[in-house]
């Protein structure tokens, strides 16, 4: 298993958020999994052709949303999937909430999720 990612130069999102997006999904569907060792940002720097401060930006923000965790000189992995973060299950209550109150079947509430995921 290996980080698999492309740069598309003239696609309309920056390149650090290219590049944070294809990491975050490849963890999401498990390409990446927990434990998995990712390239240090000088070496993907390289790979990629890009700015060392470009991939350290998109790290930076991929350890912010927990997709990633750091260890110093340990190098950088995928962080283990936290079902229980309470942010997350803080949102997700709310928004059931919401839902049911506005007279929302679960498949309806269900389909709005789906219909925002990738957006």
């Amino acid at each position: 298993m290996s980080l698999d990612v492309a740069i598309d130069p003239t696609a309309p999102d920056a390149p650090f958020e290219q590049l944070r997006r294809q990491v975050a999904e490849q963890a999401a569907d498990g390409r990446l999994a927990a434990g998995h060792r990712l390239p240090t940002v000088r070496g993907l720097a390289e790979t990629l052709g890009l700015a060392t401060n470009t991939i350290a930006k998109a790290y930076r923000a991929l350890e912010a949303d927990g997709i990633i965790e750091t260890h110093g000189r340990g190098g950088t992995f995928i962080a283990a999937r936290r079902l229980d973060d309470a942010e997350s299950d803080a949102a997700a209550q709310a928004y059931a909430r919401l839902a049911r109150r506005q007279g929302l079947s679960r498949d309806e509430a269900l389909r709005l999720v789906e219909r925002h995921w990738t957006a």
